[in-house]
């Protein structure tokens, strides 16, 4: 049916699962960790932060993975060349992996960061005043809010992600998009192995918004939905 590039396509949808996971994940970690710098009362973080945001919204992804996988690694090499230690090359999949993360997770810093500012500050008081120590509040009232606050925009930066790492394949990852475009010119049936590669990711965006959709409804035990 696939023409023999089954195997082929399997191993790439691997590699893009890999991607999106590893992105998924860091981008969380990094957007989490900029809300939290962002409502922080450093002024100096705020405005690093900032900064980040504001410089990554405004330059285009691609720009961003090209300058990451070439540029990046060329001032690695200069800065191992000046300490006298061996070079580092960067994979395209790290390459990937390490962009998708830093450009998505200015959008994410920005998810958390209306999620924190959504979270009662009256409660967080009053936890205070009972002796409940910063890291607890963090772990029983703010976090639990956050997660039900940060959902739906979460859940739209988790789609964007995932079609994003068909980028990759411009840097020479051996991804999805990749064998399916060298599976359709070896075969002169570009149509269908694009329309596979379509269905690929269409699954990957399914499961995600049912693994999103659970987590949406554990968070929201015991919150009453508004009725009209």
């Amino acid at each position: 049916m696939l023409h023999g590039y089954e195997l082929v396509i399997l191993e790439g949808t691997l590699m893009t699962m890999a991607l999106a996971l590893l992105s998924m994940c860091f981008a969380t970690l990094l957007g989490i960790a900029g809300a939290l710098c962002k409502t922080s009362k450093s002024m100096v973080l705020r405005y690093l932060i900032a900064a980040y945001t504001t410089i990554i919204r405004g330059v285009p992804d691609l720009v961003i993975m090209l300058l990451v996988f070439y540029n990046l690694q060329v001032l690695l090499n200069w800065i191992c060349d000046l300490l006298g230690i061996g070079f580092i090359e960067i994979d395209a999949f790290t390459a990937g992996v390490v962009t998708v993360s830093f450009i998505y997770g200015a959008y994410m810093t920005e998810t958390f960061r209306g999620a924190l500012e959504s979270v009662p500050r009256g409660q967080i008081e009053a936890a205070l005043s009972t002796g409940m120590s910063e890291s607890f509040i963090f772990r029983r009232i703010t976090f639990p809010q956050l997660v039900r606050f940060a959902l739906p925009g979460f859940n739209n930066n988790i789609q964007v992600i995932l079609k994003a790492t068909a980028l990759v394949s411009i840097i020479g990852l051996v991804d999805v998009i990749s064998v399916t475009q060298q599976a359709g010119q070896a075969t002169q049936n570009a149509l269908f192995f694009n329309l596979v590669a379509a269905a690929i990711y269409l699954m990957f965006t399914t499961v995600a918004l049912l693994c999103l959709a659970y987590v949406g409804k554990r968070f929201s035990v015991g919150v009453k939905e508004a009725r009209l």
